[in-house]
């Protein structure tokens, strides 16, 4: 009999065991389980942040491409919708009877003839007796000046900024001035100064390449007279080279003295040698279109110096730009086939 009690306590003792074990097994399961579980449900989170992230940095979910195909993406799709609006502008106008305006003036300005040259003259407040002579001498004036554009190609501005003292008398003359002969660009955001030259001749660029679409655009110091009809030659022969740069190419000591004259504040920078690099006169230059869009598209980047020839030549110092040393832009003197002569 105690043989037998002791065998069934035994059983049972093994059976809680087992239970106990068993129970214990599951839990631990269960514990690993919910565990694994968390785990990828935060890395799942994880990589879902980081997928989101990575879209708004490359852009969408779109895969990484080269900015030649990102401007080839952009321009189809540019070209497709603009399909579209055409298509849908036709469609509306064969039901009405006409022609939309919208394509009217779309065609008469592609028919355009592209112009061969924008020519800002620099001037200044006190220089309208430098004006009126060079309106008397080479520039045409009133309809004389729009067949020019009209025939030759060519466009001609007096270029000025504003005044310190914005609306005072210097800024009303100008006003007065402008609306009379209608042959001024009056860059609203320069204020005039001798020393700040070369970002008006920057804001002339950028101003003459966002308005007018031309071959080349050519900056004049209105102490020079020209042949304006010489400068187009000249420039024509030079439409086969789609980055030029052309004038009476120089050099010069760089004066690290304020007092002079020509006292340049970044000095140090062109060398132990204080010369300036090879740059084209400031009397007059001439530059092809391509340069102009650069100067517009990095406006916010070029460097001015304390001159505008200077600064001008070191915006494409750096750049595949041929560079022209064109003797006919040396105004010195008016020789035989020369474009320029100082007034």
């Amino acid at each position: 009999m105690n043989g037998r009690g002791s065998s069934n306590r035994l059983s049972s003792t093994s059976g809680f065991r087992s239970r106990i074990s068993f129970l214990m097994l599951s839990m631990f399961s269960t514990m690993a389980a919910l565990y694994v579980a968390g785990r990828l449900w935060l890395d799942s989170e994880n990589r879902v942040y980081l997928i989101q992230e990575l879209d708004r940095r490359t852009g969408q979910g779109r895969s990484a491409i080269s900015v030649d195909d990102t401007l080839k993406i952009i321009t189809c799709r540019e070209q497709q919708k603009r399909l579209a609006a055409l298509q849908t502008e036709l469609g509306k106008a064969s039901q009405d009877g006409f022609v939309s305006k919208n394509l009217l003036d779309n065609s008469e300005r592609d028919s355009k003839k592209k112009l061969l040259a924008v020519v800002g003259v620099s001037t200044n407040f006190g220089n309208k007796k430098n004006r009126d002579a060079i309106r008397k001498a080479w520039m045409p004036t009133g309809a004389a000046l729009k067949k020019l554009e009209e025939e030759k190609g060519i466009v001609i501005r007096f270029v000025i900024g504003r005044s310190s003292s914005r609306g005072d008398s210097s800024d009303r003359a100008i006003d007065d001035e402008s609306r009379r002969s209608n042959d001024f660009i009056i860059l609203n955001d320069h204020v005039e100064s001798p020393q700040e030259q070369a970002k008006k001749t920057k804001l002339f660029f950028i101003h003459a390449a966002e308005h007018w679409d031309a071959e080349f655009y050519a900056k004049v110091n209105d102490n020079i007279h020209v042949n304006i009809d010489a400068v187009g030659a000249v420039l024509a022969s030079h439409l086969d080279k789609p980055r030029v740069y052309i004038g009476c190419m120089k050099s010069g000591e760089v004066f690290s003295q304020p007092e002079n004259k020509w006292y340049e504040p970044e000095w140090w920078k062109f060398g132990d040698g204080k010369s300036y690099f090879r740059h084209a006169s400031g009397e007059i230059f001439a530059i092809s279109k391509a340069l102009a869009q650069f100067i517009s598209i990095n406006r916010s980047i070029l460097r001015t110096y304390a001159h505008d020839d200077v600064s001008a030549g070191s915006w494409f110092i750096g750049l595949d730009v041929k560079h022209v040393d064109e003797g006919k832009f040396c105004c010195a003197s008016w020789s035989s086939g020369s474009v320029c002569a100082a007034a």
